[in-house]
């Protein structure tokens, strides 16, 4: 940060299973003239066991960032757990969001990484997965309306990236953009970010909320769910339509093997819209969900 006086300051957080390294250096590649990057090393051992003490560190780099130069406006990219870490720290510190100019999420699992709830079912704290399988998409919704939000997400053809699917890295308010036949870890420093990142830069809008539609309400609703965690498409043709809603939306039920309720939204009884699921101890909450929004719209 040898600089009196940048234009910006872009701060770059990598994820899990990861050093800066890359994403360091994707950050030199695309950031105009006179930027500070900032892009703090958590270790990749450390990225393996609790999210906290990781968002103490970047908050304590941010803080002095911030204090040093008190009126450069904020960029962001964070790439996987590097987006989490971010929409926690915006959440928590709501004095920094003025500041932001924008933020980039590349492949973070805000509703949740559904490997991660498999491997921790209970919410012991096995690892990192408890932190990882947090569905956080009220906190990305709610910062959405206040910073201008690009999602990019990878799609190798079956409606995920190799480890999140797709539906986990969206939220409404945010642009979102797919990038087929990327890998999870390849996105972090894809040159096709290259040209997107700069375009949301010249111009970041915050865009309209999403139209309401019989489809959009049980989504959000079902998303708010505790407990639950977005579900990989593909578990879709396994489920047993549960009900069809005059407009032609359905609902489709399926409980996995080891007992996981999943739910999927369907534009009809082939297209899957949304899923969701949620391990054993938050049964009894998706069900009591399920019977309201069955009475919605009676």
């Amino acid at each position: 940060m040898g600089m009196n006086s940048p234009d910006f300051i872009l701060f770059a957080q990598h994820g899990w299973a990861d050093t800066a390294a890359a994403i360091a250096a994707f950050a030199e590649s695309v950031a105009p003239p006179n930027t500070a990057i900032i892009a703090p090393n958590l270790g990749w051992f450390k990225t393996w066991l609790r999210i906290e003490p990781l968002i103490e560190y970047v908050e304590g780099i941010v803080s002095d960032a911030i204090a040093r130069y008190p009126n450069t406006p904020i960029r962001i990219i964070g790439h996987s757990m590097g987006g989490l870490i971010w929409l926690e720290l915006l959440h928590r510190h709501p004095q920094w969001r003025s500041r932001v100019e924008s933020m980039v999420l590349v492949a973070s699992p805000i509703g949740g990484a559904d490997i991660a709830r498999l491997l921790d079912p209970w919410e012991f704290g096995l690892g990192i997965a408890r932190d990882l399988a947090r569905n956080r998409r009220a906190i990305a919704e709610s910062l959405a309306a206040e910073i201008p939000i690009l999602v990019v997400a990878g799609d190798i053809g079956s409606g995920s990236d190799g480890l999140i699917p797709v539906s986990t890295a969206q939220c409404d308010r945010a642009q979102f953009t797919i990038l087929p036949g990327l890998w999870h870890d390849k996105l972090k420093n894809s040159p096709q970010l290259i040209p997107l990142i700069r375009s949301f830069w010249d111009n970041p809008v915050i865009p309209p909320p999403t139209q309401p539609s019989v489809a959009t309400h049980l989504i959000q609703r079902l998303q708010s769910v505790p407990g639950i965690t977005d579900a990989h498409w593909r578990d879709f043709r396994r489920a047993r339509l549960d009900c069809m809603f005059k407009d032609g939306t359905t609902l489709h039920f399926w409980r996995h093997p080891l007992g996981f309720e999943h739910i999927f939204v369907g534009d009809d009884r082939v297209n899957c819209r949304w899923g969701g699921f949620v391990s054993w101890g938050y049964t009894k909450q998706l069900q009591q969900t399920l019977i309201e929004l069955k009475q919605d719209f009676d």
